[in-house]
């Protein structure tokens, strides 16, 4: 089965999507927290690392073609 987001309020995990269970099942699981702070640094390092590699286009003048494919 694949991993179920879910929210825990008043004591209750309630899943963010619909899970494929029958009604009253008992199932077994190891809550992990996701914070969304964690979730923004982890994708915030990544863009950053991309967006700090240089290419080289051959180009000396990038900004001077800026129209040429614009419709």
């Amino acid at each position: 089965m694949k991993t179920v987001k879910a929210v825990y309020e008043g004591g209750v995990f309630r899943p963010i999507v619909d899970v494929d269970l029958p009604e009253t099942c008992e199932v077994e699981f190891e809550p992990r927290v996701i914070t969304p702070e964690n979730n923004s640094n982890a994708a915030k390092k990544k863009a950053i690392a991309i967006l700090s590699r240089r290419y080289r286009s051959g180009e000396a003048d990038v900004a001077a073609r800026h129209d040429e494919h614009q419709p």
